[in-house]
């Protein structure tokens, strides 16, 4: 996968020619990890089963290839993007080995606005990156704007530290003593864990 990265780093066109399966053919093409994986076939056809479902693959290290029908791309693009986060790499795999092949390669965020803007028809396999145990580092101030952000949403205070821990990863003593040190600083009220 390294060699299909720098590729595409450097605008070149990757072809791969046809395997035994999409699932294969489009882990070459997004250009992510192909160390491991796994294929989890299609994923639930309504919001909330879908969220549960994506919930249950938050922490896999493994990079993530799904079937999804075009008509549910947005939707599940969105419910990915809530789960998974805005930043987690992906691709979209249109019409693979076909006269329309295309390749959408980006951030969650990237990806859903990209099918926003358009009608999608064709077959589709999307390829998410794997969960980076790094990543859970985050800047308390991030820690701190998410929280809050969710308060806004109308929200407690118990309930937003528990969902931004579910969302970042961070345990949610992380998010609360983040939440502390910003209680400190401005003088709010008490804050329960």
């Amino acid at each position: 996968y390294r060699l299909a990265r720098a590729a595409v780093a450097k605008n070149i066109q990757i072809k791969v020619l046809p395997g035994p399966s999409a699932v294969t053919t489009a882990l070459l093409l997004s250009g992510l990890p192909s160390d491991r994986f796994c294929f989890d076939g299609f994923p639930p056809r309504t919001s909330g089963a879908r969220k549960t479902w994506f919930e249950s693959l938050a922490n896999e290290v493994r990079t993530i290839i799904l079937f999804e029908a075009p008509h549910r791309l947005l939707e599940c693009l969105a419910d990915a993007k809530s789960v998974f986060g805005p930043n987690r790499l992906g691709a979209i795999c249109r019409e693979m080995t076909k006269t329309y092949e295309e390749v959408i390669r980006g951030d969650l965020e990237t990806l859903h606005q990209w099918v926003t803007d358009r009608e999608i028809l064709g077959e589709i396999t999307l390829v998410i990156a794997g969960f980076d145990p790094d990543s859970r580092h985050f800047a308390t101030a991030d820690l701190i704007s998410e929280v809050l952000k969710q308060e806004a949403a109308g929200i407690s205070r118990k309930e937003a530290i528990a969902e931004v821990a579910r969302i970042t990863g961070m345990p949610k003593r992380d998010v609360f003593d983040a939440m502390v040190s910003h209680k400190s600083q401005d003088g709010l009220g008490r804050i329960e864990p």
